[in-house]
């Protein structure tokens, strides 16, 4: 009696992981297809060159930051009201 609950349990276990294994490789296999039809069909833009960020002045950064920082303040103080 115990041996074949223990055949039991081990086919349900192989059937399991069988099952488990081929889901895990039918899934992947759909990903690659789905990624392979995603690149086609939609493609990345090319990202353009911040060529523009760097030819900006240093004065209007500085300027930026103290606004930031004054609305950081802001934000700071309110918050502890």
């Amino acid at each position: 009696m115990q041996i074949v609950l223990i055949e039991e349990g081990l086919k349900f276990l192989v059937l399991g992981m069988t099952t488990v294994y081929l889901f895990l490789y039918l899934m992947v296999i759909v990903l690659k297809f789905e990624h392979k039809i995603i690149k086609k069909y939609f493609p990345e833009k090319k990202k353009q060159t911040a060529t523009a960020s760097v030819a900006t002045p240093q004065k209007n950064i500085s300027n930026d930051d103290d606004e930031i920082v004054a609305a950081i303040t802001a934000a700071i103080i309110e918050h502890r009201k």
